[in-house]
C-alpha cells in the first residue's frame, strides 16, 4: 500500500530536520592528558643564551569537525607550576623559579592560572593547522595564534580510544601582558611550544 502524500512529506521533513544533528555528531571531543602535555618556553637572557622553562600542571579540552572544518580549544596552565631547573634557593633570598612566581613576573599568588581560548581553528586538509584565540595572562587578554608543527591521530593501545596530539607553537611579547620586569636584559619575546596529547571522550 502506497503511503499517503502527507506521510511522505512528514518523513521528508523529519529527515531534513535531522541533518544538522548529523553534522553536529561528527564533532570529535578530546580531553588533554596532563601526563603527556608539556607547555614550555624559551626567552633570551642578557643577549647571550636562550633560557628554557616549562609548566608542570595544565588541563584542557579540544574538539574538531573534519567535515565542517571547525574546532575549539580551551587550555589552562597553573602558573605556580613553572620550572626552569633552579628551584632550590640555598643561601640566596630566592631561587629563579621563586622569582618567576613572584610579582615581578607571573605573580602566581594573584593570578594562579593563565588560559587560552580559541576563536577560530584553521584547517589544512582534514586536520587542524592553526588556532586563533585569546591568551589571558596576569589578568590581561590578548590575541595569540598557535600554529601546529604537527598534528596526528592514532589509537591509544591501552584504552583503545582515539588519541590525537602534536606540537603547537606561538610567539608573543610578555610586555603586552604587563610583564615588563628586566626588559630587555631578559627578553621581551616569548617563544611558546606546547606538546600535547588527548584521548577522545
Amino acid at each position: 500500500m502506497t503511503p499517503p502524500m502527507t506521510t511522505l512529506r512528514a518523513l521528508a521533513l523529519a529527515a531534513a530536520a535531522a541533518l544538522p544533528l548529523a553534522a553536529t555528531a561528527s564533532t570529535e571531543n578530546y580531553t588533554i592528558d596532563p601526563l603527556h602535555t608539556y607547555p614550555n618556553f624559551t626567552v633570551e637572557h642578557w643577549g647571550l643564551s636562550m633560557m628554557q622553562g616549562r609548566f608542570d600542571k595544565s588541563s584542557g579540552k579540544f574538539s574538531f569537525d573534519r567535515t565542517a572544518k571547525t574546532g575549539a580549544v580551551e587550555m589552562t596552565i597553573e602558573t605556580a607550576s613553572i620550572s626552569t631547573g633552579d628551584g632550590v634557593k640555598g643561601s640566596r633570598p630566592q631561587s629563579r623559579d621563586d622569582h618567576l612566581r613572584a610579582a615581578d613576573f607571573f605573580n602566581a599568588a594573584e593570578f594562579p592560572r593563565m588560559t587560552f581560548k580559541s576563536t577560530k581553528v584553521n584547517f589544512t586538509g582534514d586536520l587542524p593547522a592553526s588556532v586563533e584565540g585569546n591568551l589571558t595572562l596576569l589578568g590581561v587578554t590578548r590575541p595569540v595564534t598557535l600554529t601546529f608543527e604537527r598534528f596526528k591521530c592514532a589509537n591509544n593501545p591501552f584504552n583503545k580510544k582515539e588519541r590525537c596530539g602534536g606540537n603547537a607553537v606561538a610567539k608573543f611579547k610578555r610586555s603586552d601582558f604587563g610583564m615588563k620586569f628586566a626588559v630587555p636584559a631578559v627578553g621581551d619575546e616569548i617563544a611558546l611550544n606546547i606538546s600535547f596529547e588527548g584521548d577522545r571522550d
